[in-house]
């Protein structure tokens, strides 16, 4: 059938006179070409646009919807007088318009009041939900308004328009979509949320006000020295899982838990991370993007709350829904575009998402910043600052149920994560096996331990950026691929999925890299720390004792990385041996440990059965006639000993120090014996002479009357060439370290 714009005109009029509400059903979408509804043995030709028809309990059409503004009206009158002439209802089934010649809806559905909930990518199910369901989850998102207003006011800073923009897709998420248990939110079988647009916080705590775990009086408490419930959410709350508000780093984090709980607890938990449009500009978030849909993470739900306005300005995209979905959809994610404060949509939305199988899904959800806020909602300028508490009277208004707080059911989490033990000092490997003098490379014992953890501990995970063979933690592959997680050149993502993978204790993952590398990743390792996040970090290809490889690939700044990170542990083993140690230690040491691994083969100078402990170092040459302490670590410990045995034949003793780790450092021991040599300590490190070894030795000795200490390393931008020639012109071969001593002297 083919109407005219005149009869379409004509019969406006009589068919929108009879477009009232009642106890309706639907119908799934129709594709429908402009002005023309054909049909061919009893189905529906469609594309490119989008409605639905409603028809009601008495088998008597009353209306159609378009999601097409355009077109909005000639589409309802195309449809309905199809249907009409037609005696017939449009039925969808499967992804077919079929064309029912009879009207038996009570065979075909039972009737429920349900709004339009729009999908352009495809035609798909609909989430049938009662409208007091649908009410009590807007009244739900307004006192989460409300609330997240209160506390933002309470403490005079905040971001409530961020918050308020976001208030119906966390009621629909909290209260119909996730599995938890509000009095015990790190169950291991629970949905996870990642609050990537950390700023947004008040809503976040309004949610678990709600859900009832928080009280009033403790969200009022909002950003005040003497409350958890900080500006930015982190762990020290129970139902936070990694700390956000850098922004960029939350679906890396949640594709990280996705890996784990599909592929590891093979459970059936889901996760979802809530990004703000703004932060959809950083690179890492389309690193996580292209991870989670390679390993298909269908578990996944990433929901970017577009609300238009950024900082300053307003974002990239602007209001671009469409934009945002082709870019996840490049991505490999199943996108779907709806209004992000529409709770009927978004009911949709997450349901599309449940039943999508093979890729991540994200949903794009248009919303205005500030919703619900008179004068301020979609208004430029209002990022970060408290608004009038006199906005609430206009939120309260549009809630039916005052006293429906804590009403909402809450979904249980269904069993399935297994019970994982990984208690600090419980996982031992088998000792090394080398013989002394035999050469080895501190980056291939790495991967000999890495493997041996694999054996013992099938929750110790090894993560690579597509260096593994020359981490060598290709050795974990080999053995255990079930326990490896290649993240290709991603390095940004590549330590946020670890953070991931280690929350609430399911796995203890070993990230390596070129330790160079590792810097693209500072920001993430910073957020990490602020997690409390267990992860292990190995470093390959250190200094200018890499050669030919040129500066590009020398890690030259990594020390002063991993030493500023609250809490953290660095280990510089020396040979094979001490390695080895290293990443037992590290597997049974909490907090982001950091390993630094060479690139050359260097002489075994330790017993296999020689013991090792954080923050112990080990005298390696020694004697009573010495007159100046070496410290060196990695390959300077060699040209250490190099040189001792040159001073040695000049009469001059040294005793030389291999630290093991750098921080904590074995202050005692550096302590004691530069006393005895006289107070003259030289530090040898390829690095650069800021946060390396020679300023963690000063510092342990600042206190200390009489020590003087004098610093070798790398101190201008390195070039290619030979390792020995390297040394040599940065002034850390052993020829170099002979001069120095000399000259301290």
């Amino acid at each position: 059938m083919r109407c005219s714009s005149t009869s379409v005109n004509r019969a406006v009029r009589g068919i929108l006179s009879v477009t009232h509400t009642s106890t309706i059903c639907v119908w799934q979408f129709v594709r429908c070409p402009l002005l023309t509804l054909a049909t061919t043995d009893g189905r529906i030709v469609v594309a490119p646009l989008l409605c639905v028809a409603y028809a009601s309990e008495e088998k008597k059409l009353y209306f159609v919807e378009c999601v097409s503004n355009q077109y909005r009206v000639v589409l309802y009158i195309a449809v309905v007088l199809y249907v009409l002439r037609k005696q017939s209802i449009v039925v969808f089934v499967c992804r077919t318009l079929f064309v029912s010649r009879s009207l038996g809806l009570r065979l075909l559905f039972r009737p429920q009041p349900f709004r339009l909930c729009a999908d352009k990518q495809a035609v798909r199910w609909l989430r049938m939900a009662s409208a007091e369901h649908i009410q009590a989850l807007n009244d739900a998102a307004n006192r989460m308004r409300i609330s997240a207003i209160e506390m933002t006011c309470a403490s005079n800073s905040g971001h409530p328009t961020s918050s308020c923009s976001a208030a119906e897709i966390m009621a629909t998420l909290f209260f119909d979509e996730m599995r938890y248990d509000k009095d015990d939110p790190k169950n291991a079988s629970a949905d996870r949320f990642v609050l990537s647009k950390g700023h947004a916080c008040p809503i976040l705590y309004a949610a678990w006000e709600e859900a009832g775990h928080l009280t009033h009086e403790q969200v009022l408490s909002l950003r005040k020295i003497t409350s958890d419930l900080e500006g930015h959410p982190t762990p020290r709350l129970d139902f936070i899982d990694v700390a956000t508000g850098s922004l960029g780093q939350g679906l890396s984090c949640a594709a990280g838990m996705a890996y784990v709980g599909k592929y590891i607890d093979k459970a059936s938990y889901r996760v979802y991370c809530l990004l703000g449009d703004g932060e959809s500009a950083e690179g890492s978030v389309w690193e996580a993007a292209g991870f989670s849909s390679y390993y298909k993470l269908d578990n996944l739900v990433a929901i970017v709350d577009v609300n238009r306005l950024g900082q300053s300005q307003q974002t990239m995209l602007g209001h671009d829904t469409a934009a945002y979905a082709k870019r996840f959809e490049a991505f490999g994610f199943n996108a779907v575009v709806v209004d992000g404060n529409d709770v009927s949509q978004l009911l949709g939305a997450f349901k599309n998402a449940r039943e999508t199988k093979g890729k991540p899904t994200a949903i794009i959800a248009k919303t205005l910043k500030g919703k619900g806020i008179e004068n301020i909602e979609d208004k430029d300028n209002w990022h970060g600052k408290p608004v009038p508490i006199e906005t609430v009277k206009a939120i309260e208004a549009c809630i039916k149920d005052r006293a429906g707080k804590g009403k909402l059911p809450i979904k249980k989490p269904t069993s399935g994560a297994p019970a994982v033990d990984l208690r600090v000092g419980s996982i031992k490997i088998e000792p090394p096996s080398y013989k002394k003098g035999e050469k080895v490379a501190t980056r291939a014992a790495y991967g000999t331990a890495l493997a041996k953890l694999g054996d013992v501990c099938p929750r110790i995970i090894g993560l690579d950026g597509d260096t593994k063979n020359s981490t060598y933690s290709e050795k974990l592959l080999k053995k255990h691929p079930e326990q490896f997680i290649e993240c290709f050149i991603a390095e940004q993502n590549l330590v946020g999925v670890a953070i991931g993978a280690a929350c609430r204790g399911r796995t203890i993952p070993f990230t390596s890299t070129f330790a160079a590398f590792f810097m693209r990743a500072t920001d993430h390792l910073r957020m990490g720390a602020v997690s409390f996040a267990n992860i292990k970090c190995a470093g390959s290809h250190v200094g200018v004792s890499i050669g030919e490889d040129g500066p590009s690939q020398m890690a030259l700044e990594d020390l002063a990385v991993f030493r500023a990170i609250p809490s953290s542990t660095v280990f510089y083993p020396s040979d094979g041996v001490a390695t080895e140690r290293a990443t037992e230690l590290a597997a049974n040491t909490p907090g982001i440990v950091f390993i630094r691994t060479g690139r050359p083969a260097n002489p075994i100078i330790y017993d296999n059965n020689e013991h090792f402990e954080v923050g112990k170092g080990k005298v390696v040459r020694e004697s009573a006639d010495d007159k100046i302490l070496l410290i060196g670590a990695g390959v300077t410990l060699f040209e250490c000993l190099k040189a001792a045995d040159t001073l040695a034949g000049e009469g001059m003793h040294a005793c030389v120090i291999d630290p093991f780790t750098i921080k904590p450092l074995d202050k005692e021991l550096i302590i004691k014996h530069a006393k005895r040599v006289g107070g003259k300590v030289l530090t040898v490190e390829d690095h650069y002479p800021a946060g390396g070894i020679g300023e963690a030795v000063c510092r342990s000795v600042a206190d200390e009357p009489g020590v003087r200490v004098r610093s070798l390393c790398v101190t201008g931008v390195p070039r290619s060439g030979p390792p020995d020639d390297l040394l040599d012109m940065f002034g850390i071969s052993a020829k170099k370290i002979v001069a120095a001593v000399h000259e301290f002297h």
